[in-house]
């Protein structure tokens, strides 16, 4: 596979002025009209979304993949989460903006979350890099909106309470990437959403954005690593070790047996490999721990079938852990639509997508390369498993209270988009009107619409006996 020189999307020329970016992103419209975004249709001669789905689960582990499919089943937004391929190919046919970032590639709304800097600051950010690619910076938008009108749907919203809550949003977005426009190229790669401003934004909102947004604080510092620790392990006559919890997580031990002293050298092999992609402080860090154990987790919706591996590793004694997730990053979803280069490890993308479009990034994060026990070679991108994390919950939230929730994540993507693409470029594209904003509700609800029929199809499929379902 080619190596790519840089992860970096766009490169614009030393001699561009901020009028010609201004430019470009207008003359974008040529091809791609605002106003167009608002259309969405599924043409009679579209593929099969239960084949995308299947075409994906066979490179999965078989027994997890009836696992897959049942979390899929459980709601239309269940089901959205789980199919980022299938909205992939929808919105590769479409008119491109050619504008271009790196994409987050799998942005809906329960992918923006509280995480913790390594200065231990609570910060808003995106927490899900495995499809990140470059591409077209409307489809990250597009992903986003309609997630926001399918969780309002599910909560039993009026179509006008889900086109404002998507509205809001795709405003959000419009608004910031024209501030990020006027802004100083350092300022704009400094900018993040710390906790100060999260606070500040939700004082203007009212007091139950208030409260919610404090107890949300609270309860993301105590989502730690002590705190998994705790959750997951137990002491035993060889020391502290992953407790066993399966399907859910199955120590190795119990996968293959006690690990040969091959295989523990592997593990250590491994392991520096790792290390190798940390920087040399980073490095020096994690040289002060030791690998005790490791288990298989069954981890998200779309990822379940993946092979995600916890790594317990142990510093000056039994209560000193450090826990590592690695998990398996394979081709992303956007590749066939984008004709990116490729990656001679896929890991590799994934931690340099985030590292581009995230603030500020877990100190573990890096990426390694291994060889399973059926001898077949994987790559996979490593971070620490558990570090102050904060999930927002949307079926809590009545319509005001998610559109100001869906306006935090349109600007959150703003910023990912601007460290990464042209915000001049993308500002003078979007105007200061609202077409951008209103095509967005168009095509957010006829791509809920779509999603529900995909939804069903995968349903039917089950029924059929074409697939098999578990739940848990």
């Amino acid at each position: 596979m080619a190596v790519p020189s840089t992860t970096t999307p766009t490169a614009l020329p030393t001699t561009s002025s901020v009028a010609e970016r201004a430019a470009q992103g207008r003359g974008a419209r040529r091809h791609a009209s605002r106003s167009c975004h608002g259309w969405f249709e599924a043409g009679a001669g579209r593929f099969d979304p239960v084949a995308v789905v299947e075409r994906q689960s066979a490179t999965r582990l078989p027994e997890l993949v009836p696992l897959r499919y049942g979390r899929m089943l459980e709601s239309p937004f269940r089901f959205y989460r789980g199919a980022a391929a299938i909205m992939a190919a929808d919105l590769g046919p479409l008119p491109s903006t050619g504008l271009t970032v790196q994409l987050c590639g799998d942005a809906h709304l329960l992918n923006f979350r509280l995480l913790a800097s390594p200065e231990r600051h609570l910060v808003f950010d995106i927490n899900d890099f495995d499809e990140t690619l470059p591409g077209p910076f409307e489809w990250d938008v597009k992903r986003l909106a309609a997630s926001f009108a399918i969780a309002g749907r599910a909560n039993g919203f009026s179509v006008g309470e889900q086109n404002a809550v998507v509205a809001a949003c795709v405003q959000a977005y419009r608004r910031r990437i024209r501030e990020f426009a006027a802004m100083r190229t350092l300022d704009v790669w400094y900018a993040q959403d710390d906790a100060d401003r999260i606070r500040r934004l939700a004082a203007s909102m009212g007091k139950e954005a208030t409260r919610r947004t404090a107890t949300a604080a609270a309860r993301a510092r105590k989502r730690t690593d002590l705190q998994a620790f705790a959750q997951l392990t137990r002491v035993t006559a060889e020391g502290r070790r992953i407790a066993p919890d399966p399907p859910l997580i199955v120590p190795l031990r119990d996968l293959a047996g006690e690990p040969s002293d091959d295989e523990r050298r592997q593990l250590a092999t491994l392991l520096d490999s790792y290390g190798r992609t940390l920087s040399s402080e980073r490095r020096h860090l994690l040289h002060r721990y030791r690998l005790v154990d490791v288990a298989r987790k069954v981890v998200g919706v779309g990822s379940v079938g993946t092979r995600c591996w916890i790594l317990l590793l142990l510093g000056r004694d039994d209560d000193d852990p450090l826990l590592l997730q690695a998990k398996e990053a394979q081709r992303s979803v956007l590749a066939d639509h984008t004709g990116g280069e490729d990656f001679d490890n896929q890991g590799r993308r994934v931690v340099a997508g985030q590292r581009l479009i995230q603030t500020t990034s877990d100190i573990f994060l890096g990426w390694t390369h291994v060889v399973g026990l059926d001898g077949r070679g994987r790559d996979f991108y490593v971070r620490q498993l558990r570090d102050w994390k904060g999930i927002a919950r949307p079926e809590t939230m009545n319509p005001q209270l998610l559109g100001r929730f869906a306006q935090l994540c349109g600007a959150c993507l703003a910023r990912a988009h601007a460290r990464s693409g042209d915000p001049v470029a993308i500002g003078a594209y979007l105007g200061g009107s609202g077409r951008f904003d209103r095509a967005l509700t168009g095509f957010a609800q006829a791509y809920a619409d779509l999603n529900e029929r995909d939804h069903e199809a995968l349903g039917a499929a089950a029924r059929a006996g074409r697939i098999t379902v578990e739940t848990l």
